[in-house]
């Protein structure tokens, strides 16, 4: 009985963290070889360059707040 309640409770403490998760946020992108612009959550690879506005959507329309 003492084992279930502790994997209870770790169950618990994990629901309760995925639960305050928010997802990656998104990125523009600028190619430092042409003026190519791309929106994707990590790096597309070497020579690109990370605009410092954080974005909530793939399309980098809409800024993330705070």
């Amino acid at each position: 009985m003492n084992i279930f309640r502790k994997v209870l409770m770790l169950t618990m403490l994990l629901v309760v963290t995925l639960v305050h998760a928010e997802p990656a946020a998104w990125y523009k992108w600028h190619s430092k070889l042409n003026a190519h612009v791309v929106c994707s959550q990590t790096s597309p690879g070497e020579g690109w360059e990370q605009q410092p506005k954080a974005y909530i959507d793939a399309r980098c329309e809409r800024l993330k707040k705070g």
